[in-house]
């Protein structure tokens, strides 16, 4: 996905981090909704981290499906009723869970804007239809379309590059947010620190933790987006 080697190596890694921090949370995890979430987050890093080394392109369109599925069952928990005690149901959670879903939409959308790289038909393609029998394409006039109207390889390629600007520079706005939002309030965890009961002090080191993976992922995210506007 990128030209630079160490670029590609230093996302990759923190990439596996997030995704080695949430499969250790999920074996620990005792509700059954926590380790499905983590699980998705997971796995989430582990197809970002390919597509980065284009891995599995075959699978393309089952990832994307994934993706979509866990994007949809973070949304159902974001707007979940209260007497649903194991989803998210306090306004913080629902908040959490609104922007995993954004995640692994976006996510998605990234794999999907990846699988729409056009393909030029082979210089020799005409000779070949023409030695195996097959008709020789007529020129457009013949067919009453004058030559401003055919779309040429450039132009679809171009016409397709367009398309996923916009798409791909939504999701690096949003995820530049995301960083930024999170890595204020690490700041804003530090300032407030005060010393307190082993549990509080154990709770504002994992939520400090859950924030730095959280700005690490969003800022990986973002340049991912930017690579694919480029």
């Amino acid at each position: 996905m990128f030209n630079i080697p160490a670029i590609t190596w230093t996302l990759t890694a923190a990439l596996l981090l997030g995704g080695s921090y949430h499969a250790l949370q999920a074996a620990r995890s005792r509700q059954h909704t926590d380790r499905v979430n983590n699980i998705l987050h997971a796995l989430m890093n582990i197809l970002m981290a390919a597509m980065l080394w284009n891995l599995a392109p075959t699978t393309m369109l089952a990832q994307i499906a994934v993706l979509a599925a866990a994007a949809l069952w973070f949304t159902i928990q974001a707007v979940a009723r209260p007497e649903f005690k194991t989803l998210c149901t306090t306004a913080q959670g629902q908040l959490k869970c609104a922007y995993h879903a954004l995640t692994m939409a976006g996510a998605a959308t990234m794999l999907a804007l990846m699988t729409h790289t056009p393909t030029h038909a082979p210089a020799n393609q005409t000779a070949e239809a023409t030695a195996e029998g097959m008709p020789m394409p007529m020129p457009a006039s013949h067919h009453g379309i004058t030559s401003a109207q055919v779309s040429t390889p450039d132009t679809t390629a171009a016409a397709v590059a367009g398309l996923g600007h916009t798409p791909a520079l939504l999701l690096t706005l949003v995820f530049t947010a995301a960083a930024a939002t999170f890595l204020t309030l690490i700041l804003h965890h530090r300032r407030t620190a005060t010393t307190g009961t082993h549990h509080a002090s154990a709770r504002k080191r994992t939520t400090r933790t859950e924030h730095a993976l959280e700005a690490l992922g969003a800022t990986t995210m973002a340049l991912m987006s930017v690579a694919l506007i480029t």
